[in-house]
This record gives structure tokens, C-alpha cells and sequence, in this order.
């Protein structure tokens, strides 16, 4: 029996849509879209596709083949690309969605997945991040920042896969990537510089269908001949389809389970991302993942000395980052978002500061923070905490920080289009811009989700009310 497709993803011409309509229709709705006629300019456009439009492999192969992949195994991308070209030889009638019959051995179908391609070649610009997409707290974040603040958690090779979640993935006709939520439940988008992919979505609020009667595992291949038995909502679940064209971007929203396949032979790149209109999706994922890491180990909880420090372990094992890490994550956006709003409202007033789009969106994000900082407070994470997460002062003094707020009020200026802002970034001293030394209800030192909660209530509270509104 087949699955159910009702419905395609809607189609929109990127130069034709503002930073808001994209907001209101599709980020805020988390509706996924596929957005046309924004990659032309790209380099990777060029020296990545041949005439032919083809991937270049020898470009790949000549530039990039010292890099090192994980495909399975670690591998030089060299060796990748030579894997792809013999694969050219193999017919399709060869081929299913696993393997390859070459010369009658059976090898596995190419497909390179999440290469940390900017981290490595920082200076060879292939492409830019559509504004859209540009209010990425995840990769600002780990581009000054670690993402795990506990050196017990820190996992093999982790300055290569923490570094970011900027991907480049090189795929040939047959390869594929099966039924998945995203990392995080962060949003991603996903372009295709060449070649064609079918994407097959579902929506989630019907989610549940897809996992066996514990809950606990999901269906692999959606193609496959699926257990009614195992799987008894399956049947029932109803598909959105989408066929993703070379120089088309799709927008994937948070908790939309998908698979995807290389219908030819196909580059893409591809960013994992999150802000403050999907951090909910975060901090939900990460409670379900420690109560499962808590439920899993609850027969040594009498005899282990950390029960606690153990359970957050696993989960940044298991899911990448734990509640100390998710926290101190929202700390230095807390402090960005205050130190930007607070900027902009004394310099320019309440008639152009708070009613601006910029300052509304500042508002709009320490209103998600302190819901989620009330949210982790309520299920009492870090409660009794006695370390310090976030010290403000020394924070003002961190040039990781330093680098990070300034990357914050850029991309509010340019996805905004006051351009002035910008400007005025890069012409104030920190000490302008971060003028806290005269606040006296702040509190120096974050530990908690309830400190954290405070400290937005008592910045808030010494500026006017309809000069600074957290929303």
C-alpha cells in the first residue's frame, strides 16, 4: 500500500518577498515554502557546475579533495569524488536506494552529508546566506562560542562536528536521506546549486503516525513495506510532496519530518538554525530528551554521587547540548537583545525606537527568552545551581561576546534595512553600547533561569514603559 501525498509546497519568487512577509506567512506559521530566483549570484554557481550543469567534480577534486569527510568512515573528499565518478558508470537499472552493482561488486551510492565546508575555507565565499535566513542564533552563536560549557561533555573531534551547522552535500542520482526531524528541531534551509531532489514532508501535528506504539522509533524509509503491526498509524499519515528544481531554496520548519531524495546527481548547501521564534521547539526537545536520559538510568540513581550531572552528560551526548549549555546559550542572547534595545531607544527616543521594526523584533525575542527562562524555571532546571553561568561584567570585557553582539545588531540592521543602525554599530565603543555601569537593579551574575528572568524585569523596569517594552 502506498502513502498518502495531498498537497504541494508553496512556490514564492524571492526578490518578491520582504524579510516580513517571509516572517508572517512562513517562519511565525512554521510553513515550509520553496523560494525561487536568489542563488544567481552565488560563486558557487559558477566554479561548482559545469556547463553541462553537472557538478564540477573535478573542481571539488583539484581545490577541496585534501579535505576530510565523515561518510561512514573518514575519507578525503578526493577519494569521494572518485567514488562518484565510477558510480557514473553503473547503470541505473543497477542501482536501488541503498547500493550499486559495479563490474559485480555491490558498493554503497555516494552521498557526502554535512561538510563543514565555511569552517574550513573560510575565505573562499561560495555563496550568501539569504537574508531571510540571516537571524541565525545557532551559528552566530558557535562562531565565538563553544556550545558545551562543561569540559565532561565535550565529545572526539569536536572542533569539527560542533564547529557550525553550515553543510555542503554532494550527492549522486539514487542517493538519499531517510525520515528525520531536524537537529535541535531547529528550522534549515536547503539549496540546491545543481541538480534535482524529491522532498516528502509531514506536517507536525501528525507526527505521532509515523513512530511504533511506544513512541520510541521511527519509520526509516517511508517506500519501504511498512508494519501495519509496528507501525499502526502509518496508513493514516497524509504527505505533502515537493520536487526542488537547481537555484531553488526550501525553507524547512521545525518538527516537519522529511526525506528526501537525489533524483540526479546533486550539490546543496544547507544551514541548521534556530531564534527566538522557534526556541520553544528547542527547550521541548531538550526536556523530552533528558526525561528519557533521567527514565533510562533511574536504577543507579540511589548509588550515583551526580545523578544529575550524569543525566545532563547523556543528553548532550544524545541531543548536543544539555540544559547548562541551552541556558548559557540564552544568557548572551538576553544580554545582545537588552544592550541592543536599550541602544537604540536612548539614542533615537521612543517616537523612532520603540515603534521601528527592529526594536519591535528586539522586544519580540526577550519576550521568547523570558518565556522559555520561565519555562525552565517552572520544571526547576539548574535549580540550586552555584555555578556562575553568565557574569555580565566580565561579559562586557569578552571579546567573544564583543563580537557576537555586534554580529546581532548588524543582521537586525540589514534583514531591517536601516541601514543607519549598522552604521552607528560600527562606529560607537563598547562601552556606548554597553552602558550598564549606571543601571542599578541589574544583577551581575546569572545562575539560574529565575536570575535570568529578574534581570530582564529590572532593566525593563528602569527604563520608561513606553520606552522599553518587552513583549
Amino acid at each position: 500500500m502506498g502513502i498518502i501525498i495531498k498537497g504541494e509546497i508553496e512556490r514564492v519568487n524571492g526578490k518578491e518577498l520582504s524579510y516580513i512577509e517571509f516572517v508572517d506567512r512562513y517562519m511565525e506559521k512554521n510553513k515550509p515554502v520553496v523560494i525561487t530566483g536568489l542563488m544567481d549570484h552565488w560563486r558557487a554557481h559558477s566554479d561548482w557546475v559545469t556547463l553541462h550543469s553537472q557538478p564540477n567534480f573535478q573542481f571539488f577534486s583539484t581545490h577541496f579533495g585534501a579535505s576530510k569527510v565523515q561518510k561512514r568512515e573518514e575519507m578525503l573528499v578526493s577519494d569521494f569524488i572518485a567514488r562518484c565518478l565510477l558510480q557514473e558508470e553503473a547503470s541505473p537499472v543497477q542501482c536501488n536506494n541503498e547500493t550499486c552493482a559495479i563490474n559485480g561488486a555491490s558498493v554503497s551510492v555516494p552521498y557526502l552529508k554535512d561538510w563543514h565546508f565555511v569552517k574550513e575555507y573560510p575565505e573562499y565565499v561560495a555563496y550568501e546566506t539569504p537574508r531571510f535566513f540571516c537571524d541565525d542564533w545557532l551559528n552566530l552563536y558557535l562562531d565565538n562560542f563553544k556550545i558545551h560549557i562543561d569540559s565532561d561533555t565535550q565529545q572526539p573531534n569536536e572542533e569539527i562536528c560542533c564547529s557550525d551547522y553550515r553543510f555542503v552535500y554532494i550527492g549522486v542520482k539514487g542517493s538519499w536521506t531517510p525520515l528525520h526531524a531536524d537537529v535541535f528541531r531547529s528550522y534549515s534551509w536547503s539549496s540546491n546549486v545543481c541538480g534535482k531532489k524529491k522532498w516528502l514532508f509531514l506536517d507536525p501535528s501528525q507526527c505521532h503516525l509515523i513512530f511504533d506504539r511506544n513512541m520510541k522509533n521511527c519509520v526509516y524509509n517511508i517506500f519501504d513495506e511498512v508494519s501495519n503491526s509496528k507501525f499502526p498509524g502509518f496508513s493514516k499519515a497524509i504527505w505533502l510532496e515537493c520536487t526542488q528544481d537547481a537555484g531553488e531554496i526550501i525553507f524547512v520548519p521545525s518538527g516537519w519530518y522529511h526525506q528526501v531524495h537525489n533524483l540526479e546527481d546533486t550539490i546543496s548547501i544547507n544551514h541548521n538554525w534556530f531564534n527566538a521564534y522557534n526556541l520553544s521547539w528547542v527547550w521541548n526537545l531538550l526536556v523530552r530528551d533528558y526525561n528519557e536520559a533521567k527514565d533510562y538510568i533511574e536504577d543507579i540513581k540511589d548509588i550515583c554521587d551526580d545523578f544529575e550531572g550524569l543525566c545532563q552528560r547523556n543528553l548532550a551526548a544524545n541531543t548536543g547540548m544539555n540544559f547548562y549549555d541551552f541556558f548559557t546559550f540564552m544568557s548572551y542572547f538576553t544580554l545582545a537583545n537588552l544592550v541592543l534595545l536599550r541602544y537604540i531607544n536612548r539614542r533615537y527616543g521612543s517616537a523612532t525606537g520603540s515603534s521601528s521594526t527592529i526594536a519591535q523584533h528586539l522586544s519580540m525575542n526577550l519576550g521568547c527568552l523570558r518565556k522559555t527562562a520561565s519555562e525552565m524555571k517552572h520544571v526547576r532546571a539548574l535549580e540550586g545551581n552555584h555555578n556562575c553561568v553568565v557574569d555580565i561584567t566580565k561579559a562586557f570585557e569578552d571579546r567573544r561576546f564583543s563580537k557576537l553582539f555586534m554580529h546581532v545588531g548588524r543582521t537586525y540592521a540589514m534583514v531591517h534595512e536601516q541601514s543607519h543602525l549598522a552604521s552607528d554599530f560600527e562606529s560607537s565603543t563598547m562601552s556606548d553600547l554597553m552602558d550598564f555601569n549606571n543601571s542599578k537593579s541589574y544583577t551581575s551574575q546569572i545562575y539560574t533561569p529565575e536570575d535570568l528572568i529578574q534581570f530582564i524585569d529590572n532593566v525593563v523596569a528602569e527604563e520608561e514603559p513606553s520606552v522599553l517594552r518587552v513583549t
